[in-house]
């Protein structure tokens, strides 16, 4: 039995270990969140106000999904435009490209906490808009606007060169192969990152605390303060009165990610379908 053989089968072992290891951890987290949520759930934390005495997250899920489109509706254009400038028109050797590269992957290592500190000091008191969704999905935007042109930018890449040669060769311009040839066949990776962005602004909790405010209510307009999910599990948490309500959150919590997740995920599909088919 050769030594390359051997290491081959430690390694395969190795990711096995790191693969079970993973999904036990995963399956471990979900358990405990559900063993400890689903008996506390109750018609009384959908009701349409929130009192200290139902602590509804009927407000919070609005929010939620307020947030979450109105962060994406400003984020992936800004995302997905960058990156097509990057790769499709700038030139690789250009200082101004690697810059912006080095400054995307350093802002998405940044903690959600400085995004808010961020957030708070330019869209809360500077721009006066005080905590509102408006400040929370903008402090939201530049939080996930890395990922997204990261993520797009690397599936843009990953289109091979072929395509857009047999589409100039076709007599088609720069701009419509772009967006006939180039764009359809990088969506599911494009879609990745909105489906990270998804799962990020789900969760976040230290950048809206100090952005979009705590107010337990659905806000009158994009200027009123209101909490998501993930600040209204925190606050439950915090208070400590309503502990078995925010185990209760949580669970609702999760199924909004993974149906915000599934989502996403039969889209990219779809559309990715589309594009191969198309081609």
């Amino acid at each position: 039995m050769s030594r390359a053989y051997l290491l081959s089968r430690l390694l395969r072992l190795a990711v096995y270990i790191a693969a079970g290891l993973t999904l036990a951890v995963l399956a471990l987290l979900i358990s405990y969140i559900l063993v400890k949520g689903l008996p506390h759930l109750s018609w009384q934390l959908f009701s349409p106000t929130y009192t200290s005495e139902n602590a509804s997250l009927l407000p919070a899920l609005v929010n939620t999904v307020t947030m979450a489109l109105l962060t994406l509706a400003m984020a992936a254009p800004l995302g997905v435009g960058a990156a097509i400038y990057l790769v499709e028109y700038a030139s690789p050797r250009n200082r101004l490209v690697k810059v912006i590269r080095m400054t995307a992957e350093t802002l998405a290592g940044l903690p959600s906490i400085v995004y808010g500190l961020f957030g708070y000091l330019l869209f809360v008191i500077s721009l006066g808009w005080g905590y509102s969704l408006l400040a929370g999905a903008c402090t939201l935007m530049v939080m996930i606007l890395p990922v997204i042109m990261r993520t797009t930018e690397e599936a843009l890449l990953a289109v091979p060169d072929a395509f857009r040669e047999g589409s100039f060769g076709l007599g088609a311009g720069k701009l419509r192969t772009i967006f006939r040839i180039v764009l359809p066949a990088s969506a599911p990776g494009i879609l990745a990152g909105v489906i990270l962005s998804l799962g990020r602004i789900a969760g976040e909790t230290a950048a809206l605390i100090y952005t979009a405010g705590t107010v337990a209510q659905i806000p009158d307009n994009l200027l009123g303060s209101g909490r998501t999910l993930s600040v209204h599990l925190y606050a439950l948490w915090s208070e400590g009165l309503s502990t078995e309500q925010s185990y209760a959150t949580a669970v609702i919590l999760l199924l909004v990610v993974t149906g915000l997740n599934a989502l996403s995920a039969t889209i990219a599909k779809k559309i990715g379908g589309n594009g191969e088919h198309h081609g």
